[in-house]
């Protein structure tokens, strides 16, 4: 395969491409400045039309100066990234920055290529450490070389999170949609299961400490928050899925039914994190289906402060600096 294309998302160059790759990249980007306009609705499927246009190769972006974060050119997905003004889960950003002075941990859950872990490792977010769960043996490679060409700064695993430990069958057929949720799938494959708990006793992480939890789990939410009893009792902070059509907004109602964290939600229309109170609040929210909402959810009352103290502004200024 040929060397990797080279973008750099700061300044917009790009190296190493041909007349008709960067073409593509021109398409791409585009598409994806008019897509925003519908919260990307149909992008990644017209994305991956236009991959098969494109030889195999792959490209870096390089997210900072410190952060670089690769995967195939043309990918659906992540092509987004080309788009320099495409924020990727913006109020997520928004903490990380914000936090960068936090002596903590980030435990990345479902963490496809490493994109969030490749992030908060940089210098720029802190250098946190970072261990990087990804159970799908095609998005895997992906993950364990973003750690690579970082200098091997973050930790992967090749690992399910869900309520034990175990195994469990992976399903799917996008890779940023895998899934040990449901009826196993024919064609699936058998993949390693832990719970958060398991990271302690395997000693992966300690038993005390400050922890960002990110599950992006397709649909194991809530099993990975009842494996994660220990863990969620130290400070920590869990950042989970809600999903876009679920109505009845089954992970948020398990966190304030069943759990003893506060759940917080940024709100779009002003720009704040609030206290979800009232699951009608998500009604307004949540308004495209094939979208993915984040929900802050802690029993910490560190993070509860820390995310709370974001609604000065200085956390968007933190953003620009």
């Amino acid at each position: 395969m040929a060397a990797p294309i080279q973008f750099d998302r700061n300044t917009g160059a790009m190296s190493g491409a041909n007349a008709w790759e960067r073409g593509i990249g021109y398409a791409l980007t585009a598409g994806s400045k008019v897509g925003a306009l519908i919260s990307h609705r149909g992008y990644n499927d017209c994305a991956n039309l236009l991959k098969k246009l494109l030889p195999a190769r792959d490209i870096n972006i390089h997210l900072n100066p410190g952060a670089v974060f690769s995967f195939p050119y043309g990918d659906g997905y992540w092509s987004k990234l080309l788009n320099r003004t495409f924020k990727y889960e913006d109020e997520l950003e928004l903490l990380l920055l914000d936090s960068r002075d936090v002596d903590y941990t980030l435990i990345d859950c479902g963490a496809n290529y490493g994109y969030w872990s490749v992030l908060v490792s940089s210098p720029r977010f802190g250098s946190h450490k970072s261990i990087a769960l990804e159970p799908s043996s095609q998005n895997f490679p992906r993950l364990a070389h973003n750690a690579r060409i970082n200098g091997d700064r973050f930790e992967p695993v090749h690992a399910a999170i869900g309520d034990k430990r175990g195994t469990a069958r992976l399903s799917g057929t996008k890779h940023e949609q895998f899934s040990i949720a449901g009826a196993p799938e024919a064609g699936g494959e058998e993949v390693p299961v832990l719970s958060l708990d398991n990271l302690i006793d395997d000693g992966k992480i300690a038993a005390t400490g400050k922890y960002l939890v990110k599950l992006d789990v397709e649909g194991v939410e809530i099993e990975a928050i009842k494996g994660g009893t220990r863990l969620l009792q130290t400070d920590a902070m869990v950042i989970c899925e809600e999903h876009g059509n679920d109505p009845q907004h089954t992970v948020s109602r398990y966190i304030l039914e069943q759990t003893p964290m506060q759940a917080i939600v940024h709100d779009p229309a002003s720009d704040r994190f609030e206290r979800l109170n009232d699951l009608k609040m998500l009604d307004r929210i949540k308004v495209a289906s094939h979208v993915g909402y984040n929900v802050f959810a802690t029993a910490s009352a560190f993070w509860q402060q820390r995310i709370y103290g974001m609604n000065s502004g200085n956390a968007r200024r933190a953003m620009t600096q």
